[in-house]
């Protein structure tokens, strides 16, 4: 499974877990406007300044007070 992980610094990656080793995690529902941030935006590194992203940081924020 690939879940959006944080490190304590703040950056975003996209990595693999196993069933042994997955963590709590959340499913996050939203509905893109304008600007999605993609898939392909986030293995690249680039897009960080769509406004797409500030959902996936908002969620971000969210799962950190959920202890997730």
């Amino acid at each position: 499974m690939r879940l959006l992980h944080y490190d304590g610094d703040g950056n975003l990656s996209l990595t693999e877990f196993f069933e042994s080793d997955r963590p709590k995690y959340a499913i996050l529902s939203h509905r893109w406007e304008t600007e999605e941030y993609t898939f392909n935006d986030l293995r690249e590194g680039v897009g960080w300044d769509k406004a797409g992203n500030e959902k996936v940081r908002r969620c971000e924020v969210q799962a950190r007070k959920d202890g997730l």
